[in-house]
């Protein structure tokens, strides 16, 4: 259990009948009344975000969430494949479910799969890869200090904005967090 005055940025919690990370917190002492904490939830399942508040003294039951590395083995028509790297074990989850947090993910890299009572809710990809552009305009010699940028998509069929100087056949690091380009690799 955690009372309300000790929360703290991602910490999970169960509360109506969900599981709610926090994003933000303030701890709020009005000059008349009594304090209360601000909150800004996200449901893991859902990810919707809402706000709060709570008196300092509520409690709430802690939730556990697994984070298990896994290497990302396949996609076929409607699954994306898993296989735990320590037990060998092999899940599928619903393309559906997960495609936007696995757009920028080859196959055979590890990423970790969340779950919460044995129940998978996301995919988290690694911060940075690096990835090789298969279609771009040719860059131009001498566009490199304007902060220009064109599309180009990478190998694994995702859009992202690069500058104008890289070229069909680079590598590149992304960020999977914003999904912008970092720097050349």
């Amino acid at each position: 259990m955690i009372t309300a005055g000790d929360f703290r940025n991602g910490i999970t919690v169960e509360m109506d009948n969900g599981i709610w990370q926090i994003i933000e917190f303030q701890h709020v002492k009005p000059g008349k009344g009594a304090a209360f904490v601000r909150t800004k939830l996200k449901n893991i399942v859902s990810g919707g975000v809402v706000e709060k508040s709570f008196r300092p003294t509520e409690k709430f039951p802690t939730a556990r969430i697994d984070r298990v590395d896994m290497q990302y083995l396949y996609k076929d028509e409607e699954f994306y494949n898993f296989m735990n790297n320590d037990t060998y074990d092999q899940i599928a989850l619903p393309v559906g479910d997960i495609a936007d947090s696995m757009k920028f993910v080859k196959e055979n890299e590890t990423v970790k799969v969340c779950s919460h009572n044995g129940n998978v809710f996301a995919v988290e990809p690694p911060i940075n890869v690096t990835l090789q552009i298969t279609e771009t305009e040719p860059g131009v010699k001498g566009d490199t200090a304007t902060g220009a940028t064109k599309p180009a998509i990478v190998e694994t069929g995702a859009k992202v904005m690069v500058p104008l100087f890289v070229n069909q056949g680079d590598s590149i690091i992304i960020d999977t967090r914003t999904g912008e380009y970092s720097k050349k690799a």
